[in-house]
């Protein structure tokens, strides 16, 4: 199977994970802290596609409660266009509902301190996102 890029995508950092070689589990890579510069954002990513041979990306996609799209999911729409345009590659909008709540319990659970979580939050939020996909195209 290929290896799938998974991407809690916010406005000043952006989390990424990158599933294993036979599509089983997701893992955690990194946090790019961008603040905004799009080029240092995806100057990073394809420095990952590259490295890890991504074919597919999953992006974590904000609705709000009520199955809307407010405006976190239209700039994350205005992303998707421009990483299809510059990798083109299939990009697959996954629910992130509750990804980095379950990020938080998860730094929780493991006793992560306070000032670490704030470098975590996103990878572990991604990871949770990419494992969900994952999940789901196992059970088909």
């Amino acid at each position: 199977m290929d290896r799938i890029l998974g991407i809690d995508y916010g406005d000043s950092r952006t989390g990424i994970a990158v599933s294993d070689a036979l599509g089983w589990t997701a893992q955690g890579l990194e946090t790019i802290v961008y603040k905004g510069n799009m080029n240092i954002l995806l100057n990073r990513i394809g420095e990952i596609i590259k490295e890890y041979d991504i074919k597919k990306i999953v992006i974590g996609f904000p609705r709000n409660l009520n199955g809307t799209i407010g405006p976190r999911a239209e700039k994350t729409e205005e992303f998707i266009k421009i990483l299809i345009d510059k990798f083109k590659l299939n990009v697959i909008k996954w629910d992130e509902w509750l990804s980095t709540i379950s990020a938080h319990r998860d730094m929780n659970d493991m006793g992560v301190k306070n000032k670490k979580k704030k470098d975590l939050v996103d990878t572990i939020a991604a990871v949770h996102i990419l494992q969900n996909y994952l999940d789901s195209i196992k059970s088909c």
